[in-house]
């Protein structure tokens, strides 16, 4: 059984994503959420209605041990499954101007979204090195290519993010493992729902916001065979707003 294992995968984009790959793909479809187990049953139901498989799996991809203890008992009752894709979507925003930034929120907004990553991809690479096939993509943001005033704490973690993308895809490439990075603009979701979008699509040239879809689109297109040379990339998905 080959799997794909998307972090945060619940709601907003990751939602998107889940379904996505449910409906181009025979994956079996492991749905990570945090807390919100209505919503990640609710997706579950979504990927089942597009004829595919999935299972929720409840972990905080901040605490490693969390991480590796789920993963491994989930593995340890699906013997002959395989992670062949990974994406790394998990991520949280506490916005504010650096100046009154307390460090707490500096911390859990890189804890989620880097260290997220550190401890999903890291426990699981080896299997996927063993194996030569692996697909990586991690959800970047605008805000970690271009900055974002009120974000300087999202912006550091989502462009180490974006600089581990490049750096991960040189060593693995021979093993015929992509690692890609997506890097969403204003996107219809949780996150941006307490935003003004009627102001905010002035700034966007395409003037609307863009909906998770049009991220999942894209995060589908590099998990298939058919992305096999493209790798260490970030793909801007953001309107034109910022590439």
């Amino acid at each position: 059984m080959k799997c794909a294992l998307i972090t945060g995968g619940s709601r907003g984009i990751g939602k998107a994503i889940c379904i996505q790959l449910a409906k181009d793909t025979d994956y079996h479809i492991l749905i990570n959420y945090n807390n919100n187990k209505t919503a990640a049953l609710e997706t579950l139901k979504a990927v089942e209605a597009e004829g595919n498989t999935g299972d929720i799996l409840q972990f905080n991809v901040t605490d490693a041990e969390q991480v590796k203890s789920t993963l491994d008992a989930w593995q340890e009752s699906n013997k002959d499954a395989l992670i062949e894709v990974i994406v790394n979507n998990a991520g949280i925003t506490k916005d504010g101007l650096f100046m009154w930034m307390p460090q707490s929120d500096w911390q859990d907004v890189i804890n989620t979204s880097l260290n997220g990553f550190f401890n999903v991809t890291n426990h699981l690479i080896q299997k996927m090195l063993r194996n030569r096939y692996g697909r990586i993509i991690n959800v970047a943001s605008v805000s970690g290519v271009k900055g974002t005033a009120g974000q300087t704490n999202y912006s550091a973690a989502k462009g180490a993010l974006v600089a581990a993308t490049k750096a991960l895809a040189q060593e693995v490439a021979k093993r015929k493992i992509t690692v890609n990075a997506v890097a969403p603009g204003f996107i219809k979701s949780d996150m941006t729902a307490d935003l003004n979008e009627a102001e905010l699509k002035n700034l966007i040239p395409i003037n609307r916001f863009g909906e998770p879809e049009e991220v999942a689109y894209a995060v589908s297109f590099l998990a298939s065979q058919k992305a096999s040379y493209i790798t260490g990339e970030v793909i801007n998905i953001n309107g034109g707003i910022y590439s």
